[in-house]
């Protein structure tokens, strides 16, 4: 089962409420996501782990209902 690109937002905004969140769906398939999560708390963590929050905030979604995310993280000047 494919997930929305509403709900993978959702996620994201849920576990950062001040987070910018961008999703496009890249395949047209809810399938394939691109997500660009644009969050002050990504001050002082290494890309790894400012990707690890992110993959923690989708509560285990990546991988298995979300199929594939290329995900950019920034925090913001």
């Amino acid at each position: 089962m494919a997930m929305q690109d509403t709900e993978i937002k959702a996620l994201i905004v849920a576990a950062m409420p001040n987070a910018i969140v961008e999703i496009e769906d890249l395949a047209g398939d809810g399938e394939h996501y691109r997500a660009i999560v644009t969050d002050q708390s990504f001050e002082g963590l290494s890309r790894i782990k400012q990707h690890q929050k992110v993959y923690d905030a989708l509560e285990g979604k990546a991988g298995t209902t979300l199929h594939a995310l290329a995900l950019t993280t920034k925090i913001p000047k």
